[in-house]
């Protein structure tokens, strides 16, 4: 969409060689690479956006990858399940186990989540790095937007996913 509608420049980082192809019979500028890794050879200002979509919680660095993408870019866009909604919540405390939904389709031995986090947790990453939040929505399953100062709490027991918008 943003490529033919929008006419960006966008390129793609991406770990599995079937979705490199796959996005490449598409048209789309797509690398296979670990961003964990990759990252790093990018000269810094590289981007004006640089974005990691529903990702954060597979990798094994989460504030090195956030740095690493505020260095190539002026700005990023973090989007993430996040592990504080209520039931994630409620699944814990009453079943006693990981939970298993539509943003967590797979059990905890077979998930590439290795960092769960909540929005609280995210929100003070940020603030230990020294990001700016320009903006931070977070999203139920029909899509309505729990904005994150009114009830504070609201948006990290709410919201499914969230959607930061960083600076430096």
């Amino acid at each position: 969409y943003l490529t033919a509608f929008k006419k960006v420049d966008g390129r793609g980082l991406e770990l599995s060689m079937a979705r490199v192809r796959a996005a490449v019979s598409q048209g789309l500028p797509v690398i296979q690479g670990n961003l964990e890794n990759d990252l790093k050879d990018y000269p810094a200002g590289a981007f004006d956006y640089a974005i990691l979509s529903q990702t954060l919680q597979a990798t094994h660095n989460p504030a090195a990858v956030v740095e690493d993408m505020l260095r190539i870019a002026r700005r990023a866009i973090v989007s993430f399940p996040n592990f504080g909604h209520w039931k994630v919540r409620t699944q814990l405390l009453f079943n006693g186990r990981m939970p298993v939904n539509r943003n967590l389709p797979d059990s905890w031995y077979a998930t590439q989540n290795i960092h769960f986090c909540t929005i609280r947790d995210f929100a003070g990453l940020c603030a230990e790095i020294g990001a700016t939040v320009e903006r931070a929505v977070a999203l139920d399953a029909y899509g309505s937007r729990y904005l994150f100062n009114a009830p504070p709490w609201a948006a990290n027991i709410f919201g499914e996913q969230a959607v930061f918008l960083l600076r430096r």
